[in-house]
């Protein structure tokens, strides 16, 4: 069992930036792919980005390229999620998920966390 738990959501104007973290506990995730979604209200979870386990490979939704940079510490046992020039659509509460193989659908993610909110006022 893992147990993924998300910090460093707030509020935030247009323009700023906010650095999100998902720590794990219960299993090393050094051989898993991680994941970060988001659910906006009266929307679907949707990707944002992934990283591999070795940290090699890193995938971007078009909405966040350039904007955000995913990052993994496998001795800590995280992943972070910085994020800059942040804007209103951007608002969402953001989860973190693990999963063995590589994928950037939410559906087939094993393990997820919490979720932090994200606010981006304009």
């Amino acid at each position: 069992q893992v147990l993924l738990t998300e910090s460093g959501g707030g509020l935030v104007q247009h323009g700023g930036s906010l650095r999100l973290s998902c720590a794990a506990s219960g299993r090393r995730l050094s051989s898993y792919t991680l994941a970060w979604f988001r659910r906006a209200p009266g929307k679907e979870r949707e990707f944002v980005s992934a990283i591999t386990w070795s940290g090699e490979t890193t995938d971007y939704a078009d909405s966040v390229k350039g904007r955000f940079t995913i990052s993994r510490d496998n001795a800590k046992n995280t992943v972070n999620l910085q994020m800059n020039s942040l804007k209103p659509e951007d608002t969402a509460v953001y989860y973190c998920a693990a999963r063995t193989y590589y994928s950037i659908r939410p559906s087939e993610y094993d393990y997820w966390g919490q979720g932090t909110q994200v606010t981006v006022s304009s």
